[in-house]
């Protein structure tokens, strides 16, 4: 008789009150320039969306880093700590790190999302494959608050590996980017790692298609986010009324993804009516990109040292180990 895998301990770190949450998406589309956190993509249909982008021909961040994960597995799996605590920060559906379970052999596996049901469903599979691995999940907006100490502590002898594939940093702002690298870097203690991916600088034209691609994949994923809206707040975002933009800053170094309002028209936000103008759009995510000298200033000023670099051969991307 087959005994059912029991789920994955799910911890939620999120507040117990969505109020909150709530009150923050209103105030960014109240903005003079209107703005929605990147994290409100994801529910189950951005989740899966996302997945699709990332199998995508012009989305090449997912696949050159896989490119150096594959090429270079034996000599970063040798630089990183045994036994360790992997972290594997907004993980989705896991596939990296359950990649990366055929190289090395954690003490556990810790996966970090806010997407609570998605995230147990895919641990649940990883613990299905490996039952011999604790698996754990936390339901967090680590972008906001990471407090995974409590946690941590309950294995004392096996180190913190934070894991934060697919440059998810580059969403945030310098200063953000920086502070959450010194909360990892205060979890780390003196003998955890960090196992980073960063796109780096590349002619625009490509940075442009990867988030613009033509079969409008990244279009129906960005749009999505309006259904999000409408359901949180309770407001009446009618999709068709945007358009999908995706331009490079070369002066910041960023794609800036928007939603360009087709015409003029208003848009009922709880009890509050806003006005978009024809043109206007909704600032929904920054995508930095980074050189390796800036990235590793960045990381030492966060308080770690870069252990080691890999990148590709046309050095689209880049692979961090930094340690304290």
């Amino acid at each position: 008789m087959n005994i059912a895998t029991p789920l994955p301990r799910l911890e939620n770190l999120l507040p117990p009150d969505l109020d909150n949450e709530h009150k923050q998406l209103l105030e960014g589309l109240l903005q003079p320039q209107a703005c929605i956190n990147p994290k409100y993509f994801y529910d189950d249909t951005g989740c899966e969306l996302f997945t699709r982008i990332c199998e995508l021909e012009e989305y090449y961040p997912t696949r050159t880093e896989a490119a150096i994960f594959e090429h270079s597995a034996d000599d970063i799996s040798a630089a990183l700590v045994n036994h360790a605590q992997w972290i594997d920060l907004g993980c989705g559906d896991c596939s990296k790190s359950r990649r990366w379970l055929q190289h090395v052999t954690p003490a556990r596996l810790i996966g970090v999302d806010i997407a609570g049901d998605f995230l147990q469903t895919c641990l649940a599979d990883i613990a299905h494959e490996h039952p011999e691995l604790e698996c754990i999940g936390v339901v967090s907006d680590f972008t906001q608050r990471l407090d995974l100490g409590k946690l941590l502590a309950e294995d004392q002898s096996s180190p913190p590996m934070f894991f934060y594939p697919g440059s998810s940093i580059g969403n945030f702002a310098r200063a953000d980017a920086l502070s959450l690298l010194r909360c990892i870097r205060r979890h780390c203690g003196d003998s955890g790692q960090l196992l980073i991916g960063i796109d780096l600088v590349k002619p625009p034209p490509i940075l442009e298609a990867a988030y613009d691609d033509a079969e409008g994949v990244t279009a129906e994923f960005n749009l999505n986010v309006l259904q999000v809206a409408n359901r949180l707040l309770h407001a009446d975002f009618e999709p068709a009324n945007f358009a999908h933009q995706a331009v490079y800053d070369p002066v910041q170094r960023r794609i800036e993804m928007r939603l360009v309002a087709q015409q003029s028209h208003n848009v009922q936000l709880q009890d509050v009516e806003r006005h978009f103008d024809a043109g206007e759009y909704i600032l929904t995510e920054y995508s930095h990109k980074y050189t390796t000298d800036d990235f590793s200033a960045l990381l030492a000023e966060a308080g770690f040292h870069c252990q080691h670099l890999w990148t590709d051969p046309q050095e689209w991307f880049g692979v961090f180990l930094a340690e304290p």
